[in-house]
């Protein structure tokens, strides 16, 4: 089973990352379970997101404590919150920054990749650009970090589950699919 945490501020779109990964996933032949953790506050305010794939059905009902990835939609909370919490070894990191993969703080000695979400999203006018949103961005970045997903699979996901600008929706996700740089942790 692959598990992946998204962390995120409300509104940029975590929760249908998760949905999308899943829909993907499932396209792919994966049984899947998708869903969100987040509290009253949800626009800005940190949130969660949860997706399982597997080979099996998928019977668990409980957050992920232990992911295999996680996916943080917004640099800032790398200072707010220990992402790599229960991480596995193998796992990746990707995170929405203009930085590199190397200097992103906390990440020494895990697989990191770094993607710049934010600016592929803006510039498909996808949100604002104060605050894009940066969900399908994010998952093409995701797809070459990790080859859990195809890239075909996630257009499709995307097509069939975001109905608002889809098109443009999908050039994000190409884009990020694209521009993602990837630093592997070195074998001990």
């Amino acid at each position: 089973m692959q598990e992946i945490i998204f962390h995120g501020r409300g509104g940029q779109g975590a929760v249908v990352a998760s949905r999308v990964l899943a829909a993907a996933a499932f396209a792919g032949g994966a049984f899947v379970q998708a869903f969100p953790a987040f509290g009253l506050e949800r626009r800005g305010a940190p949130v969660l997101a949860y997706t399982r794939i597997d080979s099996q059905p998928v019977s668990l009902h409980i957050p992920i404590y232990e992911p295999d990835h996680v996916i943080v939609l917004d640099a800032s909370l790398l200072k707010l919150v220990d992402v790599t919490k229960g991480l596995k070894p193998h796992g990746w990191v990707l995170v929405n920054t203009d930085k590199e993969p190397g200097a992103l703080p906390g990440l020494a000695g895990r697989n990191t990749a770094a993607v710049n979400a934010s600016e592929i999203a803006a510039s498909h006018r996808l949100g604002s650009r104060t605050a894009p949103i940066v969900n399908t961005a994010i998952l093409g970045a995701f797809a070459r970090a990790t080859g859990i997903i195809t890239l075909e699979n996630l257009e499709s996901a995307i097509r069939s589950s975001v109905h608002i600008k889809p098109d443009q929706n999908v050039a994000a996700c190409r884009d990020a699919f694209e521009a993602v740089t990837m630093l592997a942790a070195a074998k001990a």
